[in-house]
């Protein structure tokens, strides 16, 4: 029964959870603008006590690879990885929005049709995939910019259930009867369960040296306008 910290930063969200066999048995999780600096290793303190475990109890740590937050990935993946060198454990990487639809599609096991988690990025743009109710990759994963013609041929024919934070202002465009949007939040570390724990049965592992967080897009550095 393996014993997994599981780490989210991806987005705005702060989380951290444990999980045992697959189920996630404690959580601690707060949204709000640029916490992960201060509240992360907080946050796990409080997990490990809360479920009376010490880290050597751990069997793996996983972590939200991304695509997200630049600052919030790597402050996530770092923390990670410190924990894994220190505590010689294997390191697990999850797609944030895989790991987004899958928590979607836990809430709701009658849905059949797709779900598009939505990260939000600048302007109209989302990182986004589409995948169907058995979690296939209908859409790979991807940064789009969204009009009103976006996801039109998969529209025509299914029901999509669109989530997330840049879920809201697609909704703006988008206008189909089959298209339904749930801006709720999904990124939530507890939705890493079950996949960490399939991970850790099939041994998917990163090289901790050397694992980067899926960015997907380059940072951009940005000055500041002058004041007049």
């Amino acid at each position: 029964m393996p014993t997994i910290l599981q780490i989210e930063t991806a987005t705005e969200v702060c989380a951290v959870a444990l999980s045992i066999n697959g189920k996630t048995v404690v959580q601690k999780e707060e949204s709000a603008q640029n916490i992960h600096a201060a509240k992360l290793t907080l946050f796990i303190k409080e997990v490990m006590e809360e479920a009376k475990l010490t880290f050597e109890n751990l069997d793996a740590i996983a972590v939200s690879k991304g695509p997200g937050s630049y600052t919030g990935l790597r402050i996530g993946v770092s923390t990670a990885k410190g924990l894994c060198f220190a505590l010689d454990k294997p390191l697990i990487a999850i797609n944030t929005l895989l790991m987004m639809a899958d928590g979607y599609l836990k809430q709701n096991p009658g849905y059949t049709g797709l779900v598009c988690p939505m990260i939000d990025a600048r302007r109209m743009e989302v990182f986004t995939a589409v995948f169907d109710a058995e979690l296939n990759e209908v859409e790979a994963t991807n940064a789009k910019i969204v009009d009103e013609t976006s996801f039109s041929a998969l529209l025509a024919n299914y029901k999509i259930a669109f989530i997330g934070n840049g879920a809201a202002k697609c909704s703006a465009v988008i206008n189909h009867p089959n298209a339904i949007f749930l801006p709720a939040n999904f990124n939530s570390a507890s939705h890493m369960s079950t996949l960490a724990h399939l991970s850790f049965a099939d041994k998917k592992f990163e090289n901790v040296a050397y694992f980067e967080p899926f960015y997907l897009k380059d940072f951009v550095f940005t000055t500041p306008k002058k004041k007049n």
